[in-house]
């Protein structure tokens, strides 16, 4: 049967920048190995499958899909299919969802921006915590052919921290040495273990504007199929935990701007703003922009 789909380009204002997502509308009767091949077909980093919601006070059910798995939340389709759904329903004022995800309820408030463009926020359905794992400096170093000296553990280390999606974090020193990654996916193993998503996001602090601290950042994860990810949502919440821990943010709230994707001609920015109380974070949300690109049917 023919399903309409949408893509949009997310985190970023303009066509062909940001994180691209594919969103099929209607998706009831696809099973998981029907949207599995969907996702793969399109070959973008993640595709939305929307489902009735399974409360009735909720707005819909989301299925999400890399070209390799299936993921329980992720940041940039929550973003994108929001602002989709402001976009269908014509809301030029702040309107609250309820999506359903695997993670749970994630709320979100979308607006209506013209025609095609739309503003989403959403917030975190759980706070980040941090997860053991034993980081060794030189052989992550190695796994994106860069020198352990490039590896900036000062203020920052590398960390293994959750909001929904395992992360890694390693923070790098400087945009110089940022740049020059090239990830080595033969020694993936050895710096980020056997089991587990293994996404490894690497970032670096920059001056920030005013009131908003800023941070470059690139992330990798070839064994969901993504080799690249222009806008990482998810890491991005869970980012808010590492900063929370480590960056030295007094109580109150926090605006972060975290850039992405620039490396690869496809830049996006992500908003995220933290509640710390007492020195512990108690609340977080990310935001961003999203633009049509295209609109079709599907075959499926």
């Amino acid at each position: 049967m023919q399903r309409r789909f949408t893509t949009l380009d997310v985190f970023t204002a303009e066509r062909f920048a940001g994180n691209p997502l594919a969103v099929v509308h209607a998706s009831d009767g696809l099973d998981s190995k029907r949207m599995q091949a969907i996702a793969r077909e399109f070959g973008l980093p993640e595709t939305v499958f929307i489902h009735p919601a399974a409360d009735a006070a909720h707005t819909a059910h989301l299925r999400i899909f890399t070209p390799a798995a299936e993921l329980p939340f992720a940041g940039h389709p929550t973003v994108g299919t929001a602002a989709l759904l402001a976009l269908m329903n014509r809301h030029s004022a702040p309107a609250r969802l309820i999506l359903e995800e695997q993670i749970g309820a994630v709320h979100c408030e979308a607006v209506a921006r013209g025609g095609e463009l739309a503003h989403a926020r959403f917030k975190l359905p759980i706070l980040p915590r941090k997860i053991a794992w034993e980081a060794n400096t030189s052989i992550i170093a190695a796994a994106f052919n860069l020198a352990p000296e490039d590896i900036d553990c000062g203020a920052f280390r590398p960390e293994k921290w959750s909001a929904g999606i395992d992360i890694c974090f390693v923070p790098v020193n400087g945009l110089a040495a940022l740049t020059r990654v090239r990830p080595d996916v033969s020694r993936w193993e050895d710096g980020f273990g056997t089991s587990g998503p293994r996404v490894v996001y690497l970032f670096a602090p920059q001056s920030g504007s005013g009131t908003i601290a800023t941070f470059r950042a690139r992330m990798f994860a070839p064994l969901l199929g993504i080799h690249e990810d222009p806008a990482t949502g998810s890491a991005a919440a869970a980012f808010a935990g590492l900063l929370a821990a480590r960056g030295g943010f007094s109580s109150g709230t926090h605006k972060i701007a975290i850039e992405q994707g620039y490396e690869m001609g496809r830049p996006s920015v992500i908003h995220l703003e933290m509640q710390i109380d007492g020195g512990a974070l108690t609340g977080a949300s990310i935001a961003g922009d999203a633009v049509i690109v295209t609109e079709g049917t599907l075959n499926a």
